[in-house]
């Protein structure tokens, strides 16, 4: 496998060599403390087949990682020691990592879960690390991962960084000192949060990662990704949890009851594509039961609703692919969001002026424009079906070949011909409920959207 890397425009990843690498990611968090090889295999097995090529995982995990042994008897550390790792422990995650090389997926390694770097209001911790046992605790780690390409490594774990950068550098530097080289490194933030806000100066830090969470539906992950890709240095940037398909919608604050609903395939589909569509350098799913590999023997955490060995072929699980099949049959590292594209186009209010999802509609109907920067193509995710969108041609190249592209099976169907001298009306097909209007530059002769091209 490649290493992977950012790019020259620092906008998005590559493999060494310098091809586009669209990072689309499951949630797996408790993969080493829960299960078995045999099930990881499986697992492995089905999401190679839906298309995703990286895993985050965590080996210091947040459900009583310390003193619940995995699934062969072994605890992770002796006596929640980070100087003492169990060998027996790592020796599992060693064969789960080359596992995973060879179904060409890569491991986004979380070292520890954050409640172990600091408590707050959930997680059991307990909290073990200080700078120097970080320091010693990351050196070990990449020493031992040293030889493998398929790791990139996301720091934190569903936390704030304030008041902890230092600890957190600490880890990372020992990191890069084990492995010898800079590698991949990205820091995971607790939900409505970006890794940017404490740590984007850090020289450690390549990428930066957004928690959306699971607290508001059509929460403006947008917005987030473009305030990001505005911070200099520029870095790459993705939402590293957005909804995870079936969690409740919001079960934190109150007892949660059925009737508030939960997130859905097309939920999931509309964060992914709106937050591509505003720069990011891909996108992570999640299943509310797989990154807790639910079953009937195992306590719930905030009601899942079926076991995870069914919750793997949850649909939205086979739709993502489409989104990054899409992005990568066309020209890559040119792409650009471009909200002027769409001149009658709202702005949906702050999170923060909406009283409640009853009051959701603009959020819930808003769309998002990307191109390229020569204008040989352009694409706009519209989450309405029979909804009649403006659309301002200019910025296209030449005559533009129109196609409508479904989010959900990956098939494209021919709109038309049209000028690049006007503002032209598409209205969605009546199906959905979202779908993908794709302009391209008619001379380029792409082909059909979500194909592969040659010139990408």
């Amino acid at each position: 496998m490649k290493q992977i890397g950012t790019s020259k425009n620092q906008r998005f990843l590559v493999d060494e060599e310098e091809k586009p690498f669209f990072w689309l990611a499951d949630t797996a968090w408790e993969l080493f403390h829960r299960l078995s090889l045999a099930e990881i295999t499986h697992y492995f097995e089905v999401r190679r087949r839906q298309g995703f090529n990286l895993i985050h995982a965590v080996l210091l995990a947040e459900l009583n990682g310390l003193h619940v042994p995995n699934a062969n008897g072994h605890i992770s550390l002796c006596g929640d020691d980070p100087a003492r790792p169990n060998e027996f422990y790592f020796r599992f995650v060693d064969e789960v990592v080359q596992l995973a090389e060879q179904y060409d997926l890569y491991v986004g390694l979380l070292p520890t879960w954050g409640d172990k770097v600091h408590g707050g209001l959930w997680g059991i911790g307990p909290v073990i690390f200080n700078e120097g046992n970080a320091r010693a605790y990351g050196n070990f780690l990449g020493e031992r991962y040293r030889r493998f390409k398929n790791v990139v490594w996301i720091l934190g774990g569903d936390r704030s960084a304030e008041g902890y950068v230092a600890i957190w550098k600490s880890l990372a530097e020992g990191i890069i000192e084990g492995l010898g080289h800079k590698p991949l490194m990205t820091y995971h933030p607790m939900g409505g949060f970006s890794s940017s806000k404490w740590l984007h100066q850090q020289d450690w830090l390549s990428m930066n990662m957004l928690q959306s969470g699971h607290v508001l539906l059509d929460a403006p992950n947008w917005e987030m990704i473009t305030r990001d890709l505005a911070l200099q240095p520029v870095k790459p940037v993705l939402d590293g949890e957005p909804n995870y398909e079936d969690h409740p919608i919001d079960p934190y604050l109150r007892e949660w009851e059925p009737k508030f609903g939960r997130f859905t395939d097309y939920d999931v589909r509309k964060q992914a594509y709106r937050s591509v569509f505003a720069g990011a350098c891909g996108h992570t799913y999640g299943n509310h039961s797989v990154w807790q590999f639910w079953d009937l023997s195992r306590e719930p955490v905030t009601h899942p609703m079926r076991v995870w060995q069914e919750a793997i072929f949850a649909p939205g699980a086979w739709q993502l692919t489409h989104l990054k099949s899409l992005m990568l049959s066309r020209p890559y590292f040119t792409r650009i969001p471009d909200q002027s594209l769409l001149p009658e186009e709202p702005t949906p209010p702050p999170v923060q002026e909406i009283q409640s999802d009853k009051e959701n509609s603009a959020r819930a109907a808003h769309s998002r424009a990307t191109r390229a920067e020569d204008g040989s193509y352009a694409m706009v995710y519209i989450p309405q079906p029979d909804k009649k969108v403006i659309v301002d041609l200019s910025e296209l190249a030449g005559t533009v070949q129109a196609w409508w592209y479904d989010p959900r099976t990956g098939k494209s169907f021919e709109i038309g011909v049209f000028s690049h001298h006007k503002i032209q009306q598409f209205t969605t097909p009546f199906s959905g409920p979202d779908w993908v209007l794709v302009l391209d530059e008619k001379s380029r002769k792409f082909g059909a959207p979500g194909t592969s091209q040659k010139s990408c």
